[in-house]
């Protein structure tokens, strides 16, 4: 394995670093005995499954996940919380929170008889909203409309008539494609609102910073284990076709793209006396994603594929 101060922790501000360390990483590979244990876990598979190597790298590596689940539940399930609240205060008057909007005195407030509606007015329509609230009802006060905000298509207004004229100032509005909505001014729930989000947003920062360092050395760890079982299938498939005692050799190949179709020959024609079975089809793709076994090409040599572009999207 890498030194162990190394980690691959660093650098991993980009897809190009990240492809840099990986091949630094193979180029310095050592089995890692004391991380995993391996001598030892070979020597006592036969007494206990949960010793077999595959096993014991499979548990950390299963850790490692498990703590990314719990890790990225709760860190999106808090990013989602503060996306509705701030989604509220976003898009159009018609749907969007009025409550970073709207002011006390924009209101007339603890009054028996008088209540202030708040109207959406589209902005085509806003003459005749000037010219006709007064009248679209009874009892409404004259002159008690103002333009609170605006946006690209409509202003926000407010109107003060008497409560037992509401329900006649709705009907009427909306005859004149003005909305009203329903609004309650209610200080301490907006403060509740305001405190909520500023909570969340500073949450959400304080969260970011050691999930990203979580996952910088937890990427480090999974991707050496990874590596790990790489090599653990290499040995253990080149003993199961080529028997005791060992005698083989594991090298790492980093061809061009243009000369993978000339190395698969070359690779062939040097070990095809090694099986004679293996009718290899030689293709310059190879695409192998993971542990497939199922997709993976067959050849007369032990072949397995590392992709190192691990963070390009395609």
């Amino acid at each position: 394995t890498v030194n162990s101060n190394s980690h691959l922790e660093s650098g991993l501000s980009s897809t190009r670093e990240i492809n840099i360390l990986t091949c630094a990483f193979f180029i310095k590979f050592l089995l890692a005995d004391l991380s995993f244990e391996i001598e030892k876990s070979f020597k006592n598979c036969s007494s206990s499954l949960d010793t077999v190597p595959f096993l014991f790298i499979f548990k950390g590596v299963n850790q490692i996940d498990n703590d990314l689940k719990a890790r990225a539940s709760a860190y999106n399930n808090l990013k989602g919380n503060l996306q509705n609240l701030e989604r509220k205060n976003a898009g159009s008057l018609l749907t969007r929170s009025l409550a970073d909007i709207v002011k006390k005195e924009d209101f007339v407030l603890d009054s028996e008889y008088l209540v202030t509606l708040l109207v959406i007015v589209p902005k085509l329509n806003y003459n005749d909203w000037v010219k006709q609230y007064e009248t679209l009802a009874e009892m409404v006060v004259p002159r008690s409309s103002n333009v609170l905000f605006e946006d690209q298509d409509s202003y926000l207004c407010n109107v003060t008539l008497f409560r037992k004229a509401v329900d006649d100032f709705k009907h009427k509005a909306r005859e004149f494609k003005f909305m009203v909505r329903d609004f309650q001014y209610n200080e301490e729930e907006m403060k509740a609102d305001k405190e909520e989000m500023n909570r969340l947003s500073t949450d959400k920062k304080k969260q970011f910073g050691p999930l990203v360092r979580w996952l910088k050395v937890n990427f480090s760890e999974a991707f050496i284990a990874w590596i790990h079982v790489k090599a653990l299938r290499v040995f253990v498939e080149s003993v199961l076709r080529y028997g005791l005692p060992v005698n083989f050799q594991a090298m790492l190949l980093q061809p061009n793209k243009k000369t993978m179709k000339k190395l698969r020959e070359v690779l062939y024609d040097l070990y095809k006396h090694l099986d004679s079975s293996a009718a290899a089809i030689i293709d310059a793709t190879m695409d192998i994603p993971g542990l497939n076994l199922s997709q993976q090409e067959y050849y007369p040599y032990v072949y397995y594929k590392i992709d190192c572009n691990l963070l390009e999207f395609k």
